[in-house]
C-alpha cells in the first residue's frame, strides 16, 4: 500500500504540523510497497488531488507509470501541467489561456484520430499551426505556450524531444507605443456624458474612475480590475512587491482619487469587480465599456493597453529617468521598458544633444568657422 504526504520545506510555515498538514504547496512524496517493491520518493507535483490519481493508477497496475507498455495521453498530460502551474502560483488569465490552447489541440486530435502524446510529432503540430487564426503575435504567444508544454513532457520523458522547438517563430512587425494624445484623452472624458445616456449615470461614473486610475497609474487592466480598497492608502495606490520585498507605490493626483472614491464600487472588496466571475470575463466586460467609450469619444484604435502608454510616455517626457519608469510598469528588466519606450526618453536625447554640442566646441574645422567663414580661395590655417 502506498501513502503520500507532503514533505515540508526548511521555509515552510506549516512544517511543524507534520505530514498530516496538506493545505500548503510543498512537494508531495510517496511512501509504502507497491507489490514487493518498496517505494520512497518524490512525486516531483504539488496537487493533492493529481497524486492521488497517479498512486491509485500505480496500485490498480501494480507497477510505476513507466514500466507500463501504454504511453502518456495527451489530456493526462494537459491535467497535469495546469496542476503544475497552478502550483507553481501563475495568474489564472495565463492559466485560462493554456486552458484554451489544451482545448484547441483536444479538438484537434479527436478530428485526425491521435491520442497519445508521442504522437504529437513536428508534421502533426505543423498541421495544428496551419490552422491557427490569430495574428503574428498572438500566434507568437501560443507558441511560447506550446514549446513550455511540451518542454515540461520532455523533462519528464514523455516524449522523447520537443518538436516544438524546430518549430520557426512567426515574423511580428515592430509596432511603435501608440499614447493616446492630449486630445484625445481630453474627447475620451467628454464622452462620458454621451456614456452615461447609455448606460446610466452610476456606470458613467465608475467608467471614469477606471480611465482615470489605468491613465495615471499604469496598470493593465486585469490588475486594474483587481483593484481594492486595501491597494488605496490615500493618494498612494499599491501596484505590486519587488523581488526583495520592497512594495513599488504609485502616487495619484487627487482627482483621480475623488473619482475612484465617488463611483460606486462593485463589491466590498474590488472597486470593479464583483468577485462572483472570473477574473478574465470580468475583464473583457471592460474591455467592451472601454471599446463602447472609444467610439462615442471618436478615437480610432483605442484599447486599455494605450493608457499605460501614456503614463510611460508622459514621465520619460518630463524627464523621469527610464529606470525609474520600469519599475513603476513592473517591469523584469530594463531592457523590455528601454525596447518600448526608448523614444520617448526626452533625457537620453537632451544628453545626446549636449554630448554633440561638446564634440563640436572641440573640433577644429567648427572653431575656424566660429571665428567667421573662411574664404574659398586659400587655405585656412586651422586653429589649435
Amino acid at each position: 500500500m502506498l501513502t503520500i504526504y507532503r514533505r515540508h520545506r526548511k521555509n515552510c510555515e506549516h512544517r511543524n504540523a507534520g505530514r498530516r498538514y496538506r493545505r500548503c504547496l510543498c512537494p508531495i512524496w510517496v511512501d509504502g510497497f507497491l507489490g514487493v517493491e518498496e517505494i520512497r520518493k518524490s512525486l516531483r507535483i504539488s496537487n493533492w488531488q493529481v497524486a492521488q490519481n497517479h498512486v491509485r493508477e500505480w496500485e490498480s497496475l501494480q507497477s510505476e507509470p513507466k514500466r507500463t507498455a501504454e504511453p502518456i495521453t495527451v489530456t493526462r498530460a494537459a491535467d497535469n501541467f495546469i496542476a503544475d502551474v497552478r502550483s507553481r502560483g501563475l495568474s489564472e488569465c495565463t492559466i485560462y489561456k493554456y486552458k484554451l490552447l489544451f482545448r484547441r489541440i483536444e479538438e484537434f486530435t479527436k478530428r485526425i484520430g491521435l491520442r497519445f502524446l508521442k504522437e504529437l510529432d513536428l508534421q502533426t503540430l505543423d498541421r495544428f499551426r496551419a490552422e491557427w487564426k490569430e495574428g503574428p503575435l498572438s500566434s507568437l504567444k501560443k507558441l511560447e505556450r506550446l514549446r513550455a508544454f511540451l518542454r515540461f513532457c520532455e523533462r519528464r520523458k514523455w516524449v522523447d524531444a520537443n518538436p516544438a522547438t524546430d518549430m520557426k517563430a512567426p515574423k511580428v512587425p515592430h509596432r511603435p507605443t501608440l499614447p493616446f494624445t492630449r486630445e484625445e484623452m481630453s474627447r475620451i472624458l467628454v464622452a462620458l456624458d454621451k456614456y452615461a445616456e447609455r448606460a446610466g449615470v452610476a456606470n458613467a461614473q465608475r467608467i471614469r474612475a477606471f480611465v482615470l486610475l489605468l491613465r495615471y497609474s499604469g496598470m493593465r487592466i486585469g490588475d486594474a480590475v483587481q483593484c481594492g480598497p486595501e491597494c488605496l492608502n490615500g493618494n498612494r495606490l499599491f501596484l505590486y512587491t519587488q523581488k526583495t520585498g520592497v512594495p513599488v507605490k504609485c502616487v495619484l493626483p487627487d482627482f483621480v482619487v475623488r473619482a475612484i472614491e465617488a463611483a460606486p464600487k462593485s463589491s466590498e472588496r474590488f472597486f470593479f469587480w464583483t468577485g462572483k466571475s472570473r477574473l478574465h470575463t470580468a475583464v473583457g466586460i471592460w474591455q467592451r465599456s472601454l471599446t463602447l467609450l472609444f467610439s462615442l469619444a471618436g478615437v480610432r484604435g483605442g484599447h486599455a493597453h494605450r493608457f499605460r502608454d501614456s503614463f510611460a510616455t508622459e514621465l520619460l517626457l518630463t524627464g523621469v529617468p527610464l529606470e525609474r519608469v520600469s519599475v513603476l510598469l513592473g517591469h523584469q528588466s530594463i531592457r523590455v521598458t528601454e525596447r518600448h519606450y526608448s523614444p520617448w526618453t526626452r533625457s537620453r536625447q537632451d544628453q545626446l544633444e549636449a554630448d554633440l554640442l561638446r564634440a563640436w566646441g572641440e573640433d577644429p574645422i567648427a572653431r575656424l568657422y566660429a571665428k567667421g567663414t573662411p574664404g574659398v580661395r586659400g587655405k585656412p590655417e586651422l586653429v589649435n
